[in-house]
């Protein structure tokens, strides 16, 4: 190999084969400075993927025009082109109805649009304080962190548990290394990689175990690599469309899309009995097709894409400065229709701060030896430093530290992984005398060994001896503390070849006690969520003794808890019912984690899972929101729908808000215009049937549409009651349908009333005669006057309903509206009350209302308040909520 290949597959099949000190050559690799970095990104290519990159401005556009509300306006605004101006004729040409239609798409896209480009560039600069790094040699820095994209072929990185592969690299030298690739090969179980040349690399790099592609994760070990092929030009960027598929449907989406069909099934129905209804009665065929197109459109929440993704824009924007970063928008509902939270306990209900309060001996006594042994481990490991490592670590002073890292020498280690919940560390001191020493888990620490140092000799570990031991670790796991075995073992094997099966016979020689206090704001917090309806139950891997211990001081009842082990020997069904009467689980592997998540999927509840660790990544999948740390690892962030500034329930409150807020207020306007538009159409029905005239003309009914529409698009803005928001809501399109049967009525019945005063009192009483007694132009003069008296008043009535029913209270009274809504809706109306009297009026076929119609007016829209109220009240003893 003497050149580097264009070719990224070439590349990774070559390296597969080549010795490390060959490839070293070959990539000039070692410390690129930036001015070589840039050269190799220039060569072969950045590491972004495409599909990655942001949505170009047309297809943005599009997608902000094109849904299926638009698209049925769209349609209707077609067909009205081609029959009142392609084919109408000279003279009669009128494109009044395609303009107005035109303009109600305009602005739900345009609005639209702006949102979600305002939302996007929201997300970017949120997106930046959680960037994604690694550990790559740079000069003149060595090894230091920089961002994943700047990553370029040729560079040296380091990886460890925890980390995303960020490229397609060729394994130099590993440390019981396993890999997930599940992302790329369906295989559930990690593999375990090595650093040295494969002897023939077929066709398939999947099939060498010396590389690691982008996209999967170290699941335990830790190994120096070199980058390969970044970007498109990786395993997974080439193949990114078959790898990925295409986004499961949230619980929010399955709601706003069924919503959506619910209400174009009802237009679909609407529309056909209208227009047959007014075609059979009025004769004039043309005119019902319009008239019916017209309903069509006012049967149209165009604005629902706008309501939905201004809602969302809003909230992610103010989730961020209560510290919640919202990777996945979609996300935020959820977050608010979350009823349980799972959690792992460290950094949630304790402060993150853990600190090593003694090095023990077998008996309990502070044992500088053992603090000694324990340094030597957390220092030599390079595979994921958790808490416990740095606390050990920090507890050694400056001057037996330098003394330690220059008396002994690491020769190999054997990393954590949580089968294990071990790992050890080979060293030699001047003498040549190499020792392996370990630290885990009491009980698997237990396992591999055989002596123990026992009131100053080493003796085997006799039921007495082990009876002790398990006694004194239970006395510190009373008080709180977690407590680690610390072991030994003299010239374990010969260099070069330490593995796991060294970890026996070993001498234990002490304990480590560390304690991570519970935070302060933990039991506030929990009582809090628990009056929002969100229950949280504890997820760790934790010993049951620690775990209840901790509970008990932050409030949590802690009489039962499942441990793992238990998990185990359940099936699927036993579980969903343990996981409803549980609250804590101690002990847990990853994949139980998962199984109970899934099970309180399974018993319908909406489920957050809040973890930082490689071993909760696939419980965050598995959740309907995951939700992690800004300082989390890599694969748990990448997981994440949410990411929290800061570990804390009390932000998770605050986000929980943000979330039924969203939801409260789209839930509004979906049923205020499903209402409010059901309860005209079956208005119009009844008139078209009965009256001699259309009860509005198209152009008039577009219009009223218009500016209501116009009214709805400060709705995001609205405040929601503080009662609303302490339950979690699930979306239900069968309580939408049912709030539209029992509301829309109402407004049909005022509607009617408005339709005998008008055509029975007033209008007869303007043109001195009953409408069949009256000239033609009198006539004209009676159906304008007539069309001017319902718009307003439908108008009045449309609107209005925004406040009555937006709260259970009383509108104006008990529940007051946002300034942006209060102030568009009085715009609205009062717009639509004048026009009748201005030239535009004149241009749409109304003529100005007599005083006498006003006092008329305000009794009818004061009647239809009060019977929206009793309805309210009805409506919400029935069915136990009205939004």
């Amino acid at each position: 190999m003497k050149v580097i290949s264009n070719n990224a597959k070439d590349r990774l099949l070559e390296a597969a084969v080549t010795e490390e000190k060959a490839l070293i050559k070959v990539y000039g690799a070692g410390s690129y400075n930036e001015e070589k970095a840039s050269e190799m990104r220039e060569a072969y290519g950045e590491n972004k993927l495409s599909r990655h990159q942001s949505d170009s401005v047309l297809k943005r556009i599009f997608d902000a025009f094109v849904n299926p509300f638009t698209i049925i306006l769209i349609v209707l605004a077609l067909v009205s082109f081609v029959t009142d101006v392609a084919m109408a004729p000279p003279g009669e040409k009128d494109p009044v109805f395609v303009i107005i239609v035109g303009v109600m798409v305009l602005i739900s896209g345009s609005l639209r649009f702006f949102q979600e480009q305002k939302s996007d560039r929201a997300a970017e600069r949120l997106g930046e304080m959680v960037e994604t790094t690694a550990a790559v040699d740079r000069s003149p820095a060595g090894k230091a962190e920089i961002p994943l994209d700047e990553i370029v072929v040729g560079d040296i990185i380091y990886l460890a548990a925890g980390d995303m592969v960020p490229a397609d690299v060729r394994i130099l030298n590993a440390r019981d290394l396993f890999i997930s690739q599940s992302s790329l090969t369906g295989e559930s179980e990690a593999v375990e990689k090595y650093g040295s040349p494969v002897e023939n690399a077929e066709d398939d790099p999947l099939s060498c175990n010396n590389l690691a592609f982008m996209g999967t994760n170290v699941v335990s070990g830790s190994a120096k690599a070199l980058v390969l092929a970044v970007g498109d030009d990786t395993i997974f960027g080439s193949i990114a469309s078959q790898l990925s598929p295409k986004q499961q449907n949230t619980s929010f989406d399955k709601g706003v899309n069924s919503v959506s069909w619910v209400l174009i099934r009802f237009m679909l129905v609407m529309v056909p009995l209208v227009f047959f209804a007014n075609g059979l009665t009025k004769g004039d065929w043309t005119e019902a097709f319009l008239f019916a197109i017209s309903v069509a459109v006012g049967l149209t929440p165009e604005m629902l894409p706008m309501i939905v993704s201004a809602n969302l824009a809003k909230s992610a924007v103010a989730m961020s400065k209560k510290k919640v970063i919202v990777k996945n928008l979609s996300a935020i509902q959820n977050f608010g229709a979350m009823d349980v939270l799972c959690t792992d306990k460290t950094g949630t209900l304790t402060q993150d701060k853990v600190v090593l309060e003694y090095p023990l001996d077998i008996h309990g006594n502070e044992d500088d030896r053992v603090m000694r042994h324990a340094f030597l481990n957390s220092w030599h490991q390079t595979g994921l430093k958790n808490l416990m490592d740095q606390a050990v670590i920090n507890h050694v002073n400056m001057g037996t530290a330098t003394v330690l890292k220059e008396e002994y020498q690491k020769v190999d280690e054997i990393p954590f992984d949580f089968n294990r919940r071990r790992m050890s560390v080979v060293v030699t001191d001047r003498t040549g005398k190499t020792q392996m020493i370990t630290k885990g888990a009491i009980e698997e620490m237990l396992s591999v060994c055989s002596f123990a140092e026992y009131k100053g000799k080493v003796e085997p570990i006799t039921e007495e001896v082990q009876n002790e031991i398990l006694e004194q670790v239970r006395r510190y796991n009373d008080s709180g503390m977690r407590v680690l075995g610390v072991a030994q073992k003299t010239n374990p094997a010969p260099v070069g070849v330490f593995s796991v099966a060294d970890e026996s016979d070993m001498v234990l020689i002490g304990y480590l006690a560390f304690l991570d206090p519970p935070k302060e704001s933990t039991a506030a917090a929990l009582k809090v969520l628990k009056e929002y309806g969100v229950g949280v139950k504890v997820l760790t891997g934790d010993n049951e003794v620690v775990t209840k211990a901790i509970c008990r001081q932050v409030g949590m009842p802690a009489q039962k808890i499942l441990l793992g082990s238990d998990i185990e020997k359940m099936d699927d069904n036993t579980l969903e019912k343990v996981v409803e009467k549980t609250d804590i689980f101690a002990k847990l592997s990853p994949l139980q984690k998962v199984r109970i998540v899934k099970a309180l999927k399974s018993n319908g509840h909406t489920t957050g899972f809040l973890g930082d660790g490689i071993n909760d990544a696939g419980a965050m999948k598995a959740s309907d929101v995951g939700i992690s740390v800004d300082t989390a690892v890599d694969i748990a962030r990448e997981s994440a729908d949410i990411i929290l500034l800061e570990k804390d329930l009390m932000v998770l409150e605050e986000g929980v808000v943000e979330g039924r807020k969203t939801y409260a207020n789209i839930i509004k306007y979906i049923k205020m215009t499903a209402s409010s538009n059901f309860g005209n159409m079956f208005s119009v029905l009844a008139a078209s049937i009965f009256l001699p005239m259309l009860p509005m003309l198209p152009m008039q009914l577009l219009v009223l549409n218009l500016i209501y529409d116009i009214s709805c698009t400060a709705i995001p803005w609205d405040n929601v009651d503080p009662e609303y928001l302490k339950t979690p809501r699930k979306w239900d399109a069968s309580s939408i349908v049912k709030f539209m049967l029992w509301m829309g009525p109402v407004s049909s019945v005022f509607d009617i009333t408005t339709y005998l005063f008008l055509f029975f009192y007033l209008c007869p009483m303007v043109f001195g005669g009953a409408f069949h007694t009256l000239g033609q132009t009198a006539q004209i003069g009676f159906i304008a006057l007539f069309h001017a008296g319902w718009f307003i008043e439908s108008l009045w009535t449309q609107t209005l309903v925004i406040h009555m029913i937006r709260s259970p209270k009383l509108p104006f009274i008990g529940s007051h509206a946002s300034w942006q809504l209060t102030g568009l809706t009085t715009l609205g109306i009062a717009v639509g009350t004048i026009l009748p009297f201005t030239f535009i009026g004149a241009a749409l076929d109304m003529v100005p209302l007599p005083g006498m119609y006003f006092p008329f007016l305000v009794i009818t829209v004061l009647l239809y308040m009060a019977l929206v109220t009793m309805l309210k009240k009805i409506f919400i003893r029935r069915y136990g909520e009205l939004l």
